[in-house]
């Protein structure tokens, strides 16, 4: 049985290089779904590798029509997992990988409780810094935000903190090879206990 681990936590938190570090470990295993929003392109991203990246308009009318598994307006921007690249990755009988904020993994959890196809797939865990002082830091030594974007980011993480004790699993980040291990046993455990 395909899994879908959903991995949630504060920007900053690291885990957007543990998923890329479980992508590496187990390619045979593991896809990354490619979600879809209506913010701009960073420089190198490419439409439908990276994110589906959709106008304002067109995503507002995805939404009406169904289309999405779950989605949430973060930032000022919308983001969402497309139902059609969820359920085509676990048909194929791969482990899905989704990084995405609370909002999003409290839907997944809902659409789980009402999708037969979804239940009992899901695993969520949750990449807690052990202060938000760690979270500036790694945000400031990244380069890519601005100081007032950190302390918008710092707030969205306060807000985000209080949601951990929904998650099947927390893991309070350490280094980064101390969190990988975390996840990593976190997921083998997983696909053990699906496959028996």
């Amino acid at each position: 049985m395909a899994l879908v681990l959903v991995i949630s936590g504060p920007a900053g938190s690291g885990k957007t290089t543990l998923c890329e570090t479980l992508l590496e470990r187990y390619p045979d295993n593991v896809r990354r779904l490619v979600t879809t929003t209506t913010r701009q392109p960073r420089p190198g991203e490419r439409d439908g590798i990276d994110y589906h990246f959709l106008s304002e308009a067109e995503f507002k009318r995805r939404i009406d029509v169904g289309a999405f598994m779950e989605w949430a307006q973060v930032h000022g921007r919308y983001y969402g997992s497309e139902k059609k690249y969820v359920y085509h990755t676990l048909k194929a009988g791969f482990d899905l990988l989704l990084n995405i904020d609370v909002q999003g993994a409290e839907q997944y959890r809902t659409a789980e409780q009402g999708d037969d196809f979804l239940r009992g797939k899901l695993l969520t865990i949750f990449i807690q810094p052990r202060d938000l002082e760690q979270i500036k830091e790694r945000m400031a030594a990244r380069g890519a935000d601005d100081p007032k974007e950190i302390e918008r980011r710092l707030a969205s993480a306060r807000a985000e903190l209080v949601h951990a004790p929904r998650f099947h699993h927390v893991i309070t980040s350490g280094t980064r090879e101390q969190d990988f291990a975390a996840l990593e046993q976190l997921y083998l455990n997983a696909r053990r206990n699906c496959s028996r």
